[in-house]
């Protein structure tokens, strides 16, 4: 957790998600629960506010950034409306509305985790030859992986996915260790092969290069 003094009457707070962790702490447990929501912020002024400046005043406003990686807080006294306006790409939230704001960061973690999920379970590999296509083709561990063939610069890429409801994380192992005896693994990204690349074969690569090849 990072805290900095913008003035004498606001102090910034980055809170992580590790932050929250270590405090036994997670978005759903505040969700919806207006009491824990304003101990927690409580929680924090009493770590931050040292020398009680903000506790001993009689008004103190929390005011929440959502953030991918967790919460940046701002913990201001006295503020007049104009202070507030001058707090650049804030966003000010009453306890009362913090449950949107959970949910919010909920929703964000969530696609991030999908989209790195999907990330590790999306392999590039470079075949030799069309060859060595045929050959992994003959064999039926990939046949429950979504398979696209590309051409690219003259070489073959084989984009695999690997459904995670299908393919744990020792089966995943298990399946890339077998598909690196035919071919190699490539630094060319996703994006790359989508933009430049052409398009041979779409998600069936094996099964139609078993068809027409084996």
């Amino acid at each position: 957790m990072e805290m900095e003094h913008i003035n004498e009457n606001t102090i910034r707070v980055i809170i992580e998600n590790e932050d929250l962790a270590e405090r036994g702490i997670t978005f759903l447990d505040l969700l919806g629960n207006h009491r824990e929501i304003e101990s927690f912020f409580y929680s924090i002024l009493e770590e931050v506010d040292i020398e009680d400046e903000f506790k001993s005043s009689e008004a103190v406003t929390f005011q929440v950034l959502p953030k991918n990686d967790g919460l940046e807080l701002f913990i201001s006294k006295n503020l007049t409306p104009e202070d507030i306006s001058k707090m650049n790409n804030s966003t000010e939230f009453e306890v009362n509305d913090f449950d949107q704001l959970i949910r919010q960061q909920i929703l964000a973690n969530s696609e991030s985790l999908e989209e790195n999920s999907n990330k590790n379970n999306l392999r590039v590999f470079q075949l030799s030859s069309f060859e060595d296509m045929i050959e992994l083709a003959s064999y039926h561990f990939l046949d429950d992986a979504w398979c696209d063939l590309y051409l690219l610069n003259e070489t073959y890429y084989l984009q695999v996915y690997f459904d995670p409801e299908i393919y744990g994380e020792y089966a995943l192992a298990d399946t890339t260790a077998e598909i690196l005896e035919y071919a190699s693994a490539s630094s060319v990204s996703t994006e790359m092969l989508e933009e430049y690349g052409k398009l041979l074969m779409q998600r069936d690569a094996i099964e139609i290069t078993r068809a027409h090849f084996s």
